[in-house]
């Protein structure tokens, strides 16, 4: 007979629930009840939503489920087995070629995830002796591989290439790997990639980028940071999403044929997983598609970006400085943020509060996501009830 939990097992962990809950930190699920769009429905009402990043609005585009469907019919609903065994089809070797080409690099590598792209590539690039330099905002997922390759770790203030380079200078590692986002997802600042790559090239340190929310949007095509800054570099290893602008599902890696190479044989995050529904590539192929072909989705983007900025009346809270799809409303206080958030919530808008420790203590925040498919009035309406709740907070 298996022993039943004890009380005080499940006390601690209540215990720690409270306290999370009592500190405003508790995090809670809604419920979706139809496609992501400018307008859906969740938890049983309609709701004008910024938090989903999709930023070009594909998720729902009918290209793309024309595209899933005629896949489906021809390769059926599950891969079945890893790529490794008999589990890469036709249509995920397709897309490799397709988004190597579309990123400029000369191969691609698919990937479940973003959080499993990353895994990957750095605990296959650098392990036990080898140093590894990350912003200190990067993302979760590039913090964990980092722990997992067993590699040093050093953490440089965000975007600050002047103390990146005192320790690159000083580093004595042999391999050496500089990991920033492109975009950082809860800010929407732009890495000064130029300045890294120029840093990793006089220190001959390999330099990985993590375009997950820059992919579809930076760049003249949409082809992502690389485009969008101009620069190129065998030392670059690249991974970027495609279940945001992309409006699907997975990620990829882009680089040498050599590194390429490498993730097959080591990176356990590949080798060791069912490869992704056949059905998905199909439809992330339509989407480089419409991604290349319908620039007026990042032009308007812009717009709604500069209408956002234009429009907001702010007193306290601060709009932080960004010129991407993300647009984060600095209100400091856990509860405050989540407050906000419900009574945007009551008027129909969600907008999600971000709290410690996603983003760092004091800087809770409105992460303000928007979409190439919502409308200037979209963005004015919400300007003006963030701008009208302020005032009301400022005279409370």
């Amino acid at each position: 007979m298996i022993p039943p939990v004890t009380s005080f097992l499940l006390s601690q962990l209540t215990d720690a629930l409270t306290e999370r809950e009592a500190a405003g930190l508790l995090r809670r699920r809604r419920v979706l009840e139809s496609p992501q769009g400018a307008r859906i429905l969740v938890d049983g009402r309609e709701v004008v939503s910024y938090c989903s990043n999709d930023y070009l609005g594909l998720a729902n585009h009918p290209a793309l489920i024309e595209a899933a469907k005629s896949a489906a019919d021809k390769a059926g609903i599950g891969s079945g087995a890893s790529h490794l065994i008999t589990g890469h089809h036709a249509l995920h070797d397709s897309l490799e070629k397709a988004l190597a080409n579309f990123v400029g690099l000369p191969q691609a590598l698919l990937f479940t995830t973003g959080y499993m792209a990353n895994l990957g590539a750095v605990t296959s690039l650098v392990g036990r002796g080898d140093e590894v330099f990350a912003d200190r905002l990067n993302h979760a997922s590039l913090n964990d591989a980092v722990l997992l390759s067993r590699a040093e770790m050093t953490r440089f203030p965000h975007n600050d290439v002047a103390v990146l380079e005192k320790l690159l200078a000083a580093s004595k590692a042999k391999n050496k790997l500089v990991i920033a986002d492109a975009v950082f997802s809860m800010d929407g600042d732009i890495a000064p990639v130029q300045a890294l790559l120029e840093l990793c090239e006089r220190y001959d340190s390999w330099l990985m980028l993590d375009d997950a929310h820059g992919f579809g949007v930076l760049g003249d095509k949409g082809q992502g940071i690389l485009s969008h800054a101009g620069i190129a570099s065998p030392r670059i290893v690249y991974m970027a999403t495609l279940g945001k602008a992309a409006g699907v599902s997975g990620a990829f890696v882009a680089a040498q044929p050599e590194v390429i190479k490498t993730l097959i044989q080591n990176a356990r995050t590949y080798v060791y997983t069912t490869a992704s529904p056949p059905m998905l590539a199909g439809a992330l192929l339509a989407s480089l598609e419409v991604i290349e072909a319908e620039a007026w989705r990042r032009t308007h983007l812009q717009t709604l970006v500069q209408t956002l900025k234009r429009s907001l009346v702010l007193q306290r809270w601060q709009l932080a400085p960004s010129d991407t799809a993300i647009q984060p409303l600095i209100i400091g206080d856990n509860h405050e943020a989540l407050r906000v958030s419900e009574r945007l919530l009551e008027r129909g808008l969600l907008v999600p509060a971000i709290r410690p420790p996603t983003v760092p203590k004091g800087t809770a925040r409105l992460r303000i996501s928007l979409s190439a498919a919502h409308t200037v009035e979209d963005v004015q309406q919400l300007a003006a009830e963030i701008s009208a709740l302020e005032r009301e907070s400022v005279g409370a």
